[in-house]
């Protein structure tokens, strides 16, 4: 089994930063789990904003070049560095994972989510 926890979400002005941190526990945590990020809107679909792997780091081309995802050495943390905030990058933050080796885009494919945190940018 694998546990999840968000934290760092608040609210920001624009323009401003966050960073958000993922705490990853259980009997199997491992650097080798991709790990993605997604956040989601009311009455709207769960969106990829970022994934890490062993061999590379991805992202939404919404937060290309103001976001940074990155992983303490033993994977029991990633953080998503959030600059230059936009208003349209209020959400609910989650991070997932399905313990598997390779970044996905969709959010069928993890298994295994945080309960989220809300970031709120104020125009």
């Amino acid at each position: 089994q694998v546990q999840l926890a968000e934290s760092g979400g608040g609210v920001v002005r624009a323009g401003g930063s966050l960073r958000l941190s993922c705490e990853v526990s259980g009997s199997t945590v491992s650097d080798m789990y991709a790990i993605a990020w997604f956040r989601q809107v009311p009455e709207k679909e769960r969106e990829i904003v970022s994934c890490i792997s062993m061999s590379r780091s991805t992202y939404s081309d919404s937060v290309k070049g103001r976001f940074a995802i990155s992983r303490n050495k033993d994977g029991s943390t990633v953080f998503l560095q959030m600059n230059n905030l936009k208003p349209e990058d209020t959400a609910v933050y989650y991070c997932a994972t399905d313990r598997a080796p390779a970044c996905e885009n969709d959010p069928g494919e993890f298994a295994y989510w945080g309960q989220g945190t809300q970031v709120t940018v104020a125009s």
